[in-house]
């Protein structure tokens, strides 16, 4: 069951935290965050087997997790687990839309359409269809926090990544929008865009490139983990996170400070 909070209280013990895209990477890593700070966490990803293991980690370390197989682009599925998560933890507190997919083109490219329907419906129109649902069960909750990951590429883009860039510029939008509706009724939306991660994203680019990339454009000079990223979502989802709302926070090492 969800857990009472105080106002300035600097823990989620007790919350039920709802995550997309926790099979691997900053979802994964957010997972572990939370569940270690003692909050019970609802993990769902379209990789069943991998989110299957994740929770089961987690529970094997004596912490609170279960895991659902969802495809954020299918609208009757959010409902669905969103549903079971609530009723199998007692309620939902905290929403992180962390689902996400990679996929270059070109404008002209012939496969562009189809790249950016599936960028559309997993990285934006996904994210409003889990608030959606999780509403009833935030608008209970003592501590309501909702946190959209979207990325730098939202702020500055990258060629070849319009599809990428725009479902995640409509994040920012999104958060801002919600939070403004919301904030009456005490839920935060807040966003976070992280920067160069060490993802399964990204992984496939040589380290090479990697490190001249980091060292040329981030004021720290190498990527970020992904525990670097759930550590900034774990604080704004805290209790006493009360008075921040629509904001959106690079977690890029600096790389959106540098004009060169």
């Amino acid at each position: 069951m969800t857990a009472p909070k105080t106002a300035n209280g600097r823990s989620v013990a007790g919350s039920t935290v709802l995550i997309t895209g926790a099979a691997s990477g900053m979802g994964r890593a957010t997972a572990e965050v939370f569940a270690a700070e003692g909050a019970h966490v609802a993990l769902t990803d379209i990789a069943a087997e991998s989110v299957s293991e994740v929770a089961d980690d987690l529970v094997h370390r004596g912490l609170s997790a279960e895991a659902w197989t969802l495809d954020v682009a299918d609208a009757e599925a959010i409902k669905t687990v969103v549903a079971q998560a609530a009723e199998r933890f007692g309620g939902i507190d905290i929403v992180i839309n962390n689902a996400g997919v990679g996929g270059f083109a070109a404008i002209d490219a012939a496969n562009y359409e189809a790249i950016w329907d599936r960028s559309v419906a997993v990285m934006l129109t996904s994210h409003q269809r889990i608030i959606r649902a999780a509403l009833p069960w935030l608008r209970k909750s003592a501590a309501p926090r909702i946190v959209n990951i979207a990325s730098t590429e939202a702020l500055g883009a990258t060629a070849r990544d319009s599809t990428y860039a725009a479902a995640k510029a409509g994040v920012t939008g999104l958060t801002r929008a919600l939070a403004v509706e919301l904030g009456r009724e005490g839920i935060t939306v807040n966003c976070i865009c992280p920067g160069p991660i060490l993802t399964g994203m990204t992984e496939a680019i040589p380290e090479a490139d990697r490190q001249t990339f980091a060292k040329r454009r981030t004021a720290l000079g190498r990527y970020g983990r992904p525990d670097e990223v759930a550590h900034i979502t774990l604080s704004l989802c805290l209790p006493a996170a009360s008075y921040i709302t629509g904001a959106t926070i690079p977690v890029d090492g600096g790389l959106m400070a540098r004009n060169a």
